[in-house]
């Protein structure tokens, strides 16, 4: 059974390095997150962490009161 994961490859871009400290059960679900996604696209598995920016990245891109008010600063 396939699964529609909104998130399906992570990007190569050149990160910048941060440090954050999740709770255990959000790293956990992470980690199933990057096995399911792993399985469905017949890869590796990820690691947890860079999993982060691209989930973020959608989140955003999808809040239509940030893109509103993200547009709104750059005028």
């Amino acid at each position: 059974m396939a699964t529609k994961l909104k998130l399906t490859r992570i990007p190569d871009d050149k990160p910048v390095k941060l440090t954050v400290e999740l709770p255990a059960d959000i790293h956990q679900d992470l980690v199933v997150y990057a096995e399911v996604m792993a399985k469905e696209n017949g890869q590796q598995t990820p690691e947890p962490a860079r999993l982060i920016a691209p989930m973020l990245q959608r989140f955003m891109l999808t809040d239509r009161a940030f893109l509103r008010l993200k547009k709104e600063r750059r005028s």
